[in-house]
């Protein structure tokens, strides 16, 4: 199977307008939110608009579609008010994914402020169960890796693979993976060497990481910073994800950019840019 890319677009105006946006440079997969991603009452789209959605992902080949999860969400907190309004958001999250057909939600695992790693792992994993509960469908649940700013959970990719421990023998729902570079590289790892690779195999599994998000990162490696830069244009650089794109373990696999947007041809030049550095041989293969 060959790679897929798309990007993240906007559903401004109309659900369906993200696949027209994504269809215009070309894209063959998109990412959207479901709703307003920092509010905690979402809204359920139009039944002509989730119709109109599903024509045009079918006429441009758009698959798949993945939803990324409100920012607000945090099903780790220790705080019950957040915790309740975490798992509400999260179950819509859940149902809007159903009831427009994404393939993939895509979510972080929060934070674990002022509790133990252990117990926010709990945490998650249990308001996971709670906010599917009743809910049944074609829809796998990713949890994203995170670049380990503050109390974030999730830069050690062995917090995530315990979450998934946790919650799958009870989860209605597939769980996996969502690998994002950036936050790959500010967490320390290093993109252009095998032992990466090896690691997350090793630890996730390559089998349960259907899609990335495709970042170069403003920041150094192991920086820890949160911040996206365009592709080939940062610290992990051309080099970086000529190497990546052209791993054996990728092939497959589904790229989604969150780049910055600062014109409007953006987009279209780094994804461009992902398209050509796939075709890349390259001949590193040690760290």
């Amino acid at each position: 199977m060959s790679q897929r890319f798309g990007l993240h677009t906007s559903t401004a105006g109309a659900l369906e307008n993200a696949a027209d946006e994504a269809a215009a440079i070309g894209a063959n997969a998109f990412q959207i939110f479901s709703s307003s991603p920092r509010m905690w009452r979402g809204t359920i789209p139009p039944k002509a608009n989730i119709e109109a959605l599903r024509r045009k992902r079918a006429e441009h080949d758009l698959t798949p579609l993945a939803i990324h999860g409100n920012y607000l969400i945090n099903l780790a907190s220790l705080d019950a008010e957040i915790r309740r309004k975490s798992i509400q958001a999260f179950r819509g999250e859940i149902a809007r994914g159903l009831l427009i057909g994404a393939e993939y939600l895509v979510f972080h695992p929060g934070s674990f402020k002022d509790q133990s790693v252990e117990q926010a792992i709990a945490a998650v994993s249990g308001g996971i169960e709670e906010a599917a509960l009743g809910l049944t469908g074609p829809l796998t649940l990713l949890i994203e890796n995170t670049a380990g700013q503050g109390s974030a959970l999730g830069s050690k990719l062995e917090e995530l693979a315990e979450i998934r421990r946790l919650t799958e023998p009870r989860s209605p729902f597939e769980i996996g993976y969502c690998i994002d570079t950036c936050h790959s590289f500010a967490a320390g790892f290093d993109l252009e060497s095998r032992p990466f690779y090896d690691f997350v195999e090793k630890t996730l599994g390559w089998s349960r990481v259907p899609m990335l998000h495709a970042n170069d990162s403003k920041g150094a490696r192991g920086s820890r910073l949160d911040r996206h830069e365009h592709i080939g244009r940062g610290q992990i650089g051309e080099s970086g994800f000529r190497f990546l794109l052209t791993q054996p373990e990728l092939r497959g696999k589904t790229f989604i950019l969150e780049t910055p947007a600062e014109d409007v041809s953006d987009d279209q030049r780094n994804l461009d840019a992902l398209r050509l550095y796939s075709r890349t041989v390259t001949t590193r293969s040690a760290g």
